[in-house]
Formats: structure tokens, sequence, C-alpha cells
């Protein structure tokens, strides 16, 4: 496989891999804490909660990894907004649907949940910080410089940008 041109490519994939093995270890923490509070309502509540907060926050770095696929293409710009605006509206229906859903079941503990998604949701930002910090970017990226100065090379009349010919150096 080669390498995607686009710059923003390795970094996303770092911070999927980093965030899914941050997300393990705070799911271990939110299930061990929510079982401490509430039983087995809190490990449950815990690591949905967690698991949501990863998939939801996951979901965005997907559709750009994915809409990176079409760099170069005449029509990259319009796929790329309509695949990440694809998958924010996906994000929008599901959080709606399962929110809708989890909340009449008698199995989650309220305030585990939505501190196990807020801890989710903050650790993401981290990692993201981190990964971001760590990782070397150039500010202009996605770019090629000339290799000749176009001002030494001569036009068609033999006279270079400064007016001057081969033989008047």
């Amino acid at each position: 496989m080669t390498p995607s041109p686009v710059s923003s490519t390795p970094i996303l994939r770092r911070t999927l891999t980093w965030s899914a093995g941050a997300a393990v270890v705070l799911a271990l923490a939110a299930g061990g804490i929510g079982y401490a509070v509430d039983g087995t309502s809190g490990l449950w509540s815990g690591l949905v909660g967690v698991l949501l907060a990863f998939v939801f926050l996951g979901i965005t770095a997907g559709s750009i990894l994915f809409a990176n696929r079409w760099f170069g293409e005449p029509l990259y710009v319009q796929l790329f907004f309509a695949i990440v605006l694809g998958g924010w509206l996906v994000k929008l229906g599901l959080f709606l649907v399962i929110m809708i859903v989890i909340s009449g079941q008698p199995w989650i503990s309220p305030l585990v949940f939505f501190l196990s998604i807020v801890a989710g949701v903050i650790l993401s930002l981290v990692v993201d910080a981190v990964v971001l910090v760590r990782m070397r970017l150039p500010h202009v990226s996605d770019i090629e410089l000339p290799t000749v100065n176009p001002e030494d090379e001569p036009d068609t009349g033999g006279r270079n940008a400064h007016g001057r010919t081969e033989g008047d150096r």
C-alpha cells in the first residue's frame, strides 16, 4: 500500500490507534468504578458509555480517512465534505436513537453512564492533543516547491527576467 499524499492521514491513523488503546484502559477503569458504585448496572453503564464515546469520536476521524482516498480526484473537495457531513449526520442520528433506547433501560445507571461518556470525550481530546504535539507536520503541507528559480530561466528571446542574456553575465 502506498502512503497517502494527504498529510493528515498519519495523524488521524495514530489518533485512532492511541484512542482505541486509551478507550480500553478507560473502559476497565469506568467499569470497575461503576461496579463499585452501582453493581452490575454501574459496570455496564461505564462500559457502554466509554464505548459510545469512542465510536462517536472515531466516526469523524474514520470519515476523514475514508474521504482522503479520493485526494487528487477532480471532485475531491465535494466528496470530502459530503462524506464528512454524512458521517456527522450518521453520528447525530445514531446518538438520538441510542439515547432514546438506552434511557428506558433498567440496567443503566444514568450518572455512571454520563460520567463515562464525559471521561471518554476528555480522554479523546487529550489523545488528540498529544498526537498533534508529537507528530511532525510542516506548517505548509501538501505542496511541492519549484526546483528551479523561474527568474533564472531564459524566455523565448534568450533573456531572463532581469533582461540579461547568458553572455551579459
